[in-house]
């Protein structure tokens, strides 16, 4: 079995907590992500837009129900969501790049874990969940990506994401409520 202590770097950064990469780490993440997308489809499909819609759908309710978060911050969230769900032209992601998956030694990527979510799907997806939390380093992960992004459903996605996933978390434990989490990147798109 492979350690992670093999792989060469550090996490890019962590949700939460300023990013202490370069901003030419963080380009070089966006070009990986882009050698990832022009890569051949892999044969398994991820997620429908249908379901996706399906499924913000219900996390919106519960978190509103539950008495989770303010209603107006999930209907704003859920109206940014709506630049995300539209058709898209799918590609290979990794489909959870999460800052705390890329791997980084000066400024060049040396690592990428945890595959378990890689399918058929959205570029986009990608670059703003590598991103999440971390809007200040899009320009740098855009220009390493080097294409033009329209930053709508990049935000688009992070409400999506966020919204999403608050469930999970706090049912497993962690929480999204800390400063530069989940809830905060809700609050950002206020």
């Amino acid at each position: 079995m492979l350690a992670l202590a093999a792989l060469p770097g550090t996490a890019l950064g962590r949700l939460g907590e300023p990013s202490i990469a370069s901003p030419a780490a963080w380009a070089a993440a966006g070009a990986a992500a882009r050698m990832l997308h022009d890569a051949p489809l892999p044969p398994w499909r991820g997620w429908s837009l249908e379901g996706l819609a399906s499924d913000l759908d219900r996390e919106c309710e519960w978190l509103v129900t539950n008495g989770v978060l303010p209603a107006d911050l999930v209907t704003r969230n859920r109206e940014v969501a709506e630049a995300a769900l539209r058709p898209w032209t799918p590609v290979f992601m990794h489909g959870d790049p999460q800052i705390t998956h890329v791997f980084v030694d000066g400024d060049q990527v040396t690592g990428v874990i945890d595959w378990s979510e890689a399918a058929q799907g959205v570029a986009l997806f990608d670059l703003a969940i590598l991103t999440l939390g971390h809007e200040e380093h899009l320009g740098d992960v855009l220009a390493g990506y080097g294409s033009d992004v329209d930053l709508g459903v990049i935000h688009g996605w992070w409400s999506l994401r966020s919204l999403r996933a608050i469930r999970w978390l706090i049912e497993h434990g962690f929480d999204p409520f800390l400063p530069g989490c989940e809830v905060d990147v809700l609050g950002a798109q206020m």
